[in-house]
């Protein structure tokens, strides 16, 4: 019988790890945008942010079905993730309708470049899971269009949203660092093994610097001061 990257019980638990955090990141998001919506100012809003939503919860299912498909018990996998996530989501709680356009487009776009970095260390199949979950999904047209419109015919909004992309960012950062940092699977995934190159210090800089770089260009798309 032919081995798999998954025979190897450390690599089994990074995936699983990795699966886990994107599957509930993907159940919590659907369940904000569905919140969100409330706040939509027009009924068109309201049916753009719902679909978004939908569209979320379509990835978890993905996800979902592939801890299955390992085997797996979703719920377990998911779990350890649930305390560090809900916190993030505590701490940056958006204010208004604008606020929670720019969360899900910059707070969720870091986070989601992060993973995408982290995908690069997993199987073929998982992998391009990944990629698929975090292919645009008419998102960043919808949150971009709304939030220049608002900063056009209310200038004074763009320093404080530009604030709130700040704090974003920053959280957004302390998050996942502490996420890999408590996940052993996920640190070990990302040092690599004898089989498995990892990241030396110059790639972890260079990774920073992608994740800076892509955080700062969707800013400027929404008209804001990184």
């Amino acid at each position: 019988m032919e081995q798999t990257a998954f025979d190897d019980p450390a690599y089994r638990a990074a995936a699983v790890d990795l699966l886990g955090v994107l599957a509930y990141g993907e159940l919590t998001a659907f369940e904000r945008m569905a919140e969100d919506a409330k706040l939509a100012p027009t009924l068109d809003d309201k049916a753009e942010l719902a679909a978004l939503a939908t569209t979320e919860f379509g990835h978890f299912q993905r996800l979902r079905d592939r801890l299955v498909e390992l085997g797996v018990d979703p719920m377990e996998a998911m779990r350890p993730f649930v305390t560090p996530l809900d916190a993030f989501h505590d701490h940056t709680a958006p204010s208004d309708w604008l606020e929670g356009l720019v969360k899900a487009y910059v707070g969720d776009g870091l986070a989601n470049d992060f993973y995408r970095e982290i995908s690069s260390f997993v199987d073929a199949e998982t992998r391009a899971l990944v990629l698929e979950v975090f292919a645009e999904s008419g998102q960043a047209e919808f949150v971009v269009d709304r939030v220049r419109a608002a900063i056009e015919e209310d200038p004074k909004l763009g320093g404080r949203l530009a604030l709130w992309g700040r704090r974003l960012v920053g959280e957004a950062l302390s998050q996942a660092q502490r996420i890999a940092a408590d996940r052993d699977s996920l640190a070990a995934l990302l040092a690599g093994s004898v089989d498995r190159p990892g990241l030396d210090l110059a790639a972890i800089g260079r990774m920073f610097t992608r994740l800076t770089e892509a955080h700062t260009a969707r800013m400027t798309a929404l008209g804001l001061q990184a």
